[in-house]
């Protein structure tokens, strides 16, 4: 935090909400942003798709801001999947939240569904450095 909002200004003009490394996309010119900006990249991108409604997705969110403060080199990114149907249509999912999909170079190589804080932090060890 105390970072100026300006520092995270992508090339559309719109500065997603950004907590510790979990950046929060309202719009969809701000997810391609973000996943545009990374599919050229081998980074590891957590999409974490959630819901204001889930009661498990509020169970796992302090985990997984916890987790994008230990992992500085992953890109975690939230999507509510009811204010932004279509990026959750692109993965495939519908209302089942939480999911973490784990995508590298544009492509989505891994996914865990439920609030698994082990399996998510196991995903992200595995796949994270090759």
């Amino acid at each position: 935090m105390g970072a100026n909002m300006s520092d995270f200004q992508n090339p559309h003009g719109f500065s997603p909400v950004k907590t510790n490394q979990l950046i929060e996309c309202h719009s969809k010119n701000q997810w391609k942003a973000q996943f545009d900006a990374n599919k050229e990249t081998s980074k590891l991108t957590v999409v974490y798709f959630t819901a204001t409604w889930c009661g498990p997705c509020k169970f796992l969110e302090p985990y997984i801001k916890e987790l994008a403060a230990k992992y500085s080199d992953v890109l975690f990114i939230k999507i509510d999947i009811d204010k932004l149907a279509a990026v959750a249509r692109e993965f495939e999912l519908i209302d089942v939240v939480p999911t973490m999909a784990f995508v590298k170079k544009g492509k989505e190589i891994d996914r865990v569904v439920g609030a698994k804080k082990e399996e998510v932090q196991m995903k992200i060890e595995k796949h994270r450095t090759f």
